[in-house]
């Protein structure tokens, strides 16, 4: 019965180990994937902002002395700015049916591509805030979003049921920025973009801690293809927390033009 226990506890410890070892790699993984999105979405959005910005005078002035392309008119001041503000949010939607019915190297290639479709839509914060400002924002965010995460991942914490509560907090603050689109009220902008830091704080700690115990889960079953799947998904979970904290801390701390 001892050399049966100590045989099973030896087991037990490996396959734990393993995990563990399992755990390490999918999360690099995860963080991988998210940082690689957000260089395409920075490498975008600085090229649309430089075809779309001039020095030289015409007649798309935006500034004491800056002007629009005929690029940045077409995608700045014409109906096209809704079809690229509201395209990676169609994205982000669509990308869990389409997640089912793809491989993980295809999952993987339309991740980048919504990044660049991201970066497009937030191109133009460098017609608006100094650069100097968007680089202090950018620091400050991946500070907070490292703490926030690596809380999310070391807390012996359950802090599962925070989800619905967050996911209505997004839903609130969608409704409320689409509304405010056409109320354009300072004072609701500051009131979302408060809330907007609040709800995506906390939604990092929540995440970080939901991808670990997702592949806790599901790590015994073996499913290769799902679990690169589940560190895509993990990967835009992720993302879309340190885009929408940068964004409303920009509101704060960003210099405009």
């Amino acid at each position: 019965m001892a050399d049966y226990q100590t045989i099973r506890a030896g087991r037990v410890g490996a396959q734990a180990l393993q995990i563990d070892e399992g755990l390490k790699a999918h999360m690099n993984k995860v963080y991988g994937l998210m940082s690689v999105g957000m260089l395409i979405t920075g490498a975008a959005a600085w090229a649309i902002s430089g075809l779309a910005m001039s020095d030289v005078p015409t007649q798309y002035q935006i500034g004491a002395d800056r002007y629009l392309t005929d690029f940045g008119y077409a995608i700045y001041g014409s109906p096209l700015k809704w079809l690229i503000m509201f395209a990676p949010l169609i994205m982000v939607f669509a990308f869990g049916a389409v997640l089912n019915r793809i491989s993980e190297a295809g999952a993987q290639v339309y991740f980048y591509g919504f990044a660049a479709l991201m970066g497009l839509s937030l191109s133009s914060i460098f017609l608006v805030f100094t650069g100097y400002s968007i680089v202090q924002t950018f620091l400050v965010t991946a500070i907070a979003f490292a703490g926030l995460s690596l809380w999310g991942y070391t807390t012996k914490k359950d802090i599962s049921g925070w989800g619905s509560f967050l996911i209505m907090g997004v839903i609130g603050l969608l409704v409320a920025s689409i509304v405010n689109i056409f109320l354009g009220s300072p004072a609701v902008m500051f009131a979302i973009s408060a809330l907007g830091v609040l709800i995506f704080a906390g939604l990092t700690a929540y995440d970080t801690q939901n991808i670990k115990n997702t592949y806790i889960a599901h790590a015994q079953h073996g499913d290769a293809e799902w679990l690169g799947k589940a560190a895509i998904m993990g990967a835009l979970n992720l993302y879309l927390d340190f885009i929408n904290m940068f964004m409303f801390l920009l509101q704060f701390l960003g210099n405009r033009e």
